[in-house]
């Protein structure tokens, strides 16, 4: 198939590296040329524009940083991508958007006679989690690409369904990842070894997959792990808004946003996200730090 890929960063790279390996021709567009290279060395095209990259495409795909950048990528009349692609084509976004974006993006797309699904992802591909919003026809003509992608590959309901879906799973690790460090500093301050609570909390009623980053992320002061801080902050924020839009509480997302806007203020949001520690850390006066 004739793909367009418009964002080659930390995710959009690996996923159109997959596609590649899946036989099909890309046409890959970034804002930095530079990002383009690894995929250059693995046989894709590259394009001056978004509206290049969909040109002659039968799929395009984006992978951006968040709303912004996916408006202004996608319906800019004369550059974007909805002005390249051709009817009867399929806009694929992979980014984790704003439901009101993605409503945007599909009204755009049924006007040009272009199916449009929503498809944000979690985890690193080929391993990674897809969750897809849009008409069942399309993804199903759309599932082998996801399939090269991703080892679990969900559609979730009608258009902005995925949206949804990847926005609660961001609250829920996100806010998760507070609650832990603050446990772990309740421990802290009582005196607890670190060490031996963190080989505690993977056996008993604490267990997640989010404190599984806190002993090689936090507690070696490394801060590394899982997306950078800006990524989170803005999801943590597009869930909070998503839980006003429908009227759900939101209490310990609220909570979880200001600690990750703090953080943010101190000039840390290219840095793992888990630097935020830092900033509960400080607040109770402690150390979070396992030798």
């Amino acid at each position: 198939m004739r793909i367009g890929f418009i964002g080659t960063g930390t995710m959009g790279t690996p996923i159109a590296g997959c596609l590649l390996a899946a036989g099909h021709r890309l046409t890959v567009y970034d804002i930095r040329p530079e990002a383009m290279g690894a995929l250059i060395g693995q046989g894709a095209a590259t394009a001056d524009s978004p509206s290049e990259a969909a040109y002659g495409a039968e799929t395009v795909f984006t992978s951006l940083p968040g709303p912004n950048e996916v408006e202004a990528t996608v319906l800019d009349p004369e550059r974007g991508v909805l002005a390249g692609l051709r009817r009867g084509g399929t806009y694929i976004d992979l980014t984790t958007n704003a439901p009101g974006t993605v409503r945007l993006l599909a009204e755009a797309a049924r006007r040009r006679d272009i199916a449009f699904l929503d498809a944000p992802v979690s985890g690193r591909p080929p391993n990674m989690t897809v969750m897809v919003g849009g008409r069942e026809a399309d993804f199903g003509h759309c599932r082998p690409l996801f399939e090269a992608i991703a080892a679990n590959v969900f559609h979730v309901g009608p258009s902005g369904a995925g949206c949804v879906a990847k926005l609660v799973t961001q609250y829920l690790g996100y806010t998760n990842f507070i609650a832990a460090i603050e446990g772990m500093l309740i421990a802290a301050k009582a005196g607890i070894n670190l060490g031996v609570l963190a080989q505690i909390v993977p056996v008993s009623a604490g267990q997640s997959r989010t404190f599984d980053n806190i002993p090689r992320s936090v507690l070696t002061g490394a801060f590394t792990s899982g997306g950078t801080l800006d990524i989170v902050a803005k999801d943590i924020e597009l869930a909070c808004a998503l839980a006003r839009e429908v009227g759900a509480p939101a209490t310990l997302g609220v909570m979880a946003s200001e600690m990750y806007k703090r953080a943010q203020a101190q000039g840390w949001g290219q840095e793992g996200f888990p630097v935020v520690a830092r900033i509960l850390a400080a607040m109770a006066g402690s150390e979070l730090r396992h030798e």
